[in-house]
């Protein structure tokens, strides 16, 4: 049976569209609302170009035959050259032209001659005269008649109407010019003059205008497309070299990438990338250097061990086994405790945890604790370990002094509270007071106390030891360093120059530090040193008495 290993449950999956497509899906759509809306408005203005043009061409011979018609010597109304109108109304192009020149003899009005400069038909229905049958001068008599409701003539038109209808079954376009005339005798008649023609070339100019302009519309959507699709390529082109020269790269080379060529967009990420890789390649360092000290520390306790096993094993004498057996066991208890120091080192240069390990803790009955685990130690050595409230004298009878707070604990019940790794605080603070005892001589002193200092919670171990130089203190810190002129006199070398460094990795994984200084405990001796640590006091409740903290 083969297994299958299929991808996490919330793997993230790729996307399926590039830069490309994502720049093409965001522009076209724009695009082409911008290229359709300038297309219909320049359609619609050429449109009435072409129509304003046709128009005015077709009412050149309405106004020829309306200035022809004139009174001849007998009275009557004469039309002057109407087959030179006629030749010059057929030599336009459009097809289906039609012409029409009718007259209409009206009844005299009772109050008086009709009014000539009014339409004919609003001046009889005005005085309520009824019209006889048209003759037709000329041309055809079935052309559309004008609507009733045309507007009123155009300015510059000559009192001409255009309308549209059909003709025949094609669709015409029609000019009408109509008006009251008076013949020799002062008898009124309308005058209706009307020319035809068909559409099709006004439809033909727009179709064609229309055309063109969706055929430039896809040009330059086209155009748009070419220029989005290698735009991207040319300025994505850096991070393609950048991508072959990380492959070409060994894979422990972990080089910082060349953030010069690279889109300016880019180039922000390219420089996060790197500091990622330098934090990467100090953290490997950091880790093998550890390895390497951690090595060199655990080897020598082992080679001893097994120098003191054989030499067990060689001697006959029972006093002497015991003597060796009493000396592997205390390099063992060496050997764990510099084995729970590198575990300690190896966690504490681990970047920091989440807020969320953080709880809240009682400085005050921390230090208490540990002070209580170090007091045998210190009474072996006849060292004076001494723990301080926070509050000094005025130490209330109900304190309490748990290190860690029940689950309704708030940090009104607490005298000094802290938001912190409970685990974490208690091992800085223990390496802080192990130091001050191995590096203390017998008689001295050391105190551990709590300080409530505003808005900060600082705890303090002084000893009266003989102190650190100015120039060294930072130096101290550093793993596996011991300052021999530092030590007790005639004691034996304690530990392996791990506790500060513990110390120090711990509170500044909180985000804290460690500063030495001057403990000056007597007047006449050695300085002493003073480890401070100092933390954010965890806010209490308004409604909690002031005076109580």
């Amino acid at each position: 049976m083969q297994a299958r290993v299929s991808d996490p449950p919330h793997a993230p999956r790729p996307s399926r569209f590039g830069i490309r497509a994502r720049l093409l899906a965001l522009l076209l759509p724009g695009v082409l609302a911008l290229l359709a809306f300038d297309s219909w408005n320049d359609y619609r203005a050429l449109k009435g170009i072409v129509q304003e043009a046709y128009d005015q061409v077709l009412l050149e011979p309405v106004t020829a035959l309306d200035n022809s018609v004139t009174l001849a010597a007998d009275g009557t109304i004469h039309v002057n050259a109407p087959f030179d109108v006629q030749a010059m109304f057929d030599e336009m192009r459009p097809s289906h032209k039609h012409l029409h020149l009718g007259l209409m003899a009206l009844a005299a009005a009772p109050n008086g001659p009709t009014d000539p400069a009014l339409p004919m038909a609003t001046s009889a229905m005005a005085n309520g005269q009824s019209t006889a049958p048209e003759t037709t001068l000329m041309g055809v008599s079935d052309l559309p008649p004008v609507p009733v409701s045309t507007q009123q003539a155009l300015p510059g038109s000559h009192g001409a109407v255009w309308y549209d209808g059909v003709y025949h079954g094609y669709a015409v376009r029609v000019v009408a010019l109509r008006r009251t005339i008076l013949d020799g005798f002062g008898r009124p008649h309308q005058l209706l003059i009307q020319a035809a023609e068909s559409t099709g070339l006004r439809e033909q100019a727009a179709d064609s205008s229309l055309h063109q302009e969706l055929l430039r519309d896809a040009r330059m959507l086209a155009a748009v497309i070419v220029l989005v699709w290698l735009g991207v390529g040319w300025s994505l082109r850096p991070l393609e070299r950048l991508r072959k020269s990380v492959l070409a790269s060994p894979p422990d080379a972990l080089t910082p990438l060349d953030a010069a060529h690279v889109p300016q967009e880019v180039r922000s990420l390219v420089e996060t990338i790197n500091h990622h890789i330098a934090s990467h390649r100090q953290m490997l360092a950091r880790q093998a250097g550890f390895l390497a000290d951690a090595s060199h520390q655990l080897r020598t306790p082992l080679a001893i061990l097994l120098t003191q096993a054989a030499y067990a094993l060689r001697e006959p004498d029972v006093g002497r086994m015991r003597e060796t057996l009493r000396a592997i066991v205390a390099q063992l208890s060496r050997s764990r405790r510099l084995s729970e120091q590198l575990l300690a080192l190896a966690h504490a240069s681990e970047p920091q945890e989440d807020v969320a390990s953080a709880a809240l803790v009682d400085l005050n009955a921390l230090a208490r604790e540990v002070v209580l685990r170090y007091l045998p130690l210190a009474h072996e050595k006849n060292q004076d370990l001494g723990w301080v409230h926070a509050h000094g004298s005025n130490v209330p009878a109900d304190d309490d002094v748990a290190s860690a707070a029940p689950p309704t604990a708030t940090a009104a019940d607490m005298v000094a509270p802290v938001m912190a790794n409970a685990e974490e605080l208690h091992e800085a603070l223990s390496n802080l007071v192990h130091n001050a005892v191995a590096y203390t001589p017998a008689g001295g002193t050391i105190t551990v106390a709590t300080h409530l200092e505003g808005q900060c919670v600082c705890v303090e171990v002084c000893d009266s030891g003989p102190g650190i130089a100015v120039e060294q203190r930072n130096v101290v810190f550093e793993r596996f360093v011991q300052l021999a002129e530092h030590a007790v006199p005639g004691a034996a070398r304690h530990g392996a120059g791990l506790g500060l460094s513990i110390a120090r990795g711990y509170a500044q994984r909180s985000g804290g530090d460690i500063e030495l200084a001057d403990a000056d405990v007597r007047a006449k001796g050695p300085p002493g040193l003073r480890a401070p640590r100092r933390l954010p006091r965890a806010t209490k409740p308004a409604t909690r008495n002031a005076s109580a903290v």
